[in-house]
Parts: C-alpha cells; structure tokens; sequence
C-alpha cells in the first residue's frame, strides 16, 4: 500500500536485506521522477548509483517491472516507460474509481492524529509549492494521501492505487517541470474542510476532482511535447 512512514522507513533501512533497501530507494527514484520517463540506465549504472551489489539491483528491477514502473530495454538496459494518451485515460479512470473510495472509506476512521499527520503534510506541501521545490512536493503530495489511504483500512484497494502511482509519477515530475509548482492542483484544504465535517462524500468528490485535475495536467504536458505538423 501507500507508504506513509518515510522517517521510519529512513531508520529501518539498515535493517532491511540488500534486495528490500535497493528496491525502495530505485522504487523512490522512479516514484518522485528522478528517472524520467523515455530515460534509459544501465543496470550496471544503477548499481553504482544505488551502492549495492548487482544481484540486488536485478531483483529491485525485476519487482518494479512486474509493476509496470520500469521495462527492460536491450543491452542490459532499463526504462521508465512513456505514457500514452490511452495509458493516460486508463490510469485517470482507474485513480477516480479507486481513490475516492479510499476518501470515503478513511472519513469514519480518522482520528486526531491521523488528522494532525495530514495537515503536516499540506502544510510542508503548501510550503514547497511557494518555494518552488518541486522534490518536495513530490514527496508531501504522495505522503499526503498515503495518510488518506491508510487510515481507510482497505490494503487491497490501496496496494492497486500504489502501483498506479507508480506508473504517472514520473511523468507528475515532467508536469512539475514545465509549468511550475505554483499551477498545480491543490485540492487538500477543500478535502481537509470535508473530513472535519466527516462529509464522506464531498470527500470522495474532492479527491475525485485533485486526481482528475492531475491527470488532465499530465495529459497536457504530454501533447505539449508531442510533434506537430
């Protein structure tokens, strides 16, 4: 499911075998954009990168291949595959199908701290949109809704909406780059103002509407990089 314990996850990494720590720092790595979508490394390249041993990096890719994240180019390559306007749509249907579930699952079992952890969130988030730092909005965006959907109880439905994150991350990144953290959606105070009200379905609207307005984002920096005749 959604990671929502970076700080943990931080603490527990030496603890974890070399296979689990290379694939959550390569699984990071394509989540928050650092590999760009078309980008294409050498294993080899990536095993230096990440400092660890060759057979790790193989299973670390291996897994993210299953989930659709990465894909394996000839001579010992790997890409980030590049979204398709068909891709788009799907992905776009599936995340409004799925997410606002999760929003309206979470509104009864949410507490104080859960509260409390997502307004850190939007607040470390607004702070990152003002100051341009688009890693950081990356990382308290994602952060944000991995609380959301935690606190839904529903691991089946939030594992699926991870490994379609996954899949447009990467390209949210090129979004970030061309237009500027300033112009992205920012639907999380309105979702915040539900969940205090326990308004289970403008909840599941307004998270409806933050992941439409994303898509359509992406979909746009896609057709602004296509060629024109």
């Amino acid at each position: 499911m959604l990671r929502n314990s970076a700080a943990a996850d931080e603490i527990q990494a030496t603890k974890r075998p070399a296979h689990q720590s290379a694939y959550e720092t390569l699984r990071a790595k394509v989540l928050f954009g650092d590999l760009a979508p078309g980008q294409a490394v050498t294993i080899q390249g990536l095993t230096e990168d990440l400092g660890t041993g060759m057979t790790p990096v193989r299973e670390a890719i291996r897994r993210l291949t299953s989930e659709g994240a990465l894909s394996m180019q000839g001579n010992r390559r790997v890409i980030v595959p590049q979204l398709s306007t068909s891709c788009i749509d799907q992905l776009d249907f599936m995340r409004q199908s799925l997410e606002p579930e999760l929003a309206r699952r979470a509104v009864s079992r949410i507490d104080t701290s859960v509260f409390d952890a997502l307004h850190k969130e939007d607040e470390a988030l607004n702070a990152a949109i003002t100051q341009g730092d688009i890693q950081a909005y990356l990382i308290h965006n994602y952060q944000f809704h991995a609380v959301l959907y935690a606190a839904a109880n529903a691991p089946i439905l939030a594992e699926t909406v991870d490994r379609l994150w996954l899949r447009f991350g990467p390209s949210l990144r090129v979004v970030c780059g061309r237009y500027g953290t300033m112009n992205l959606p920012d639907k999380h105070a309105d979702l915040l103002k539900a969940l205090k009200r326990r308004d289970t379905e403008a909840a599941a609207r307004t998270i409806a509407e933050d992941v439409h307005q994303g898509m359509l984002q992406i979909r746009a920096s896609l057709d602004a990089a296509m060629p024109h005749a």
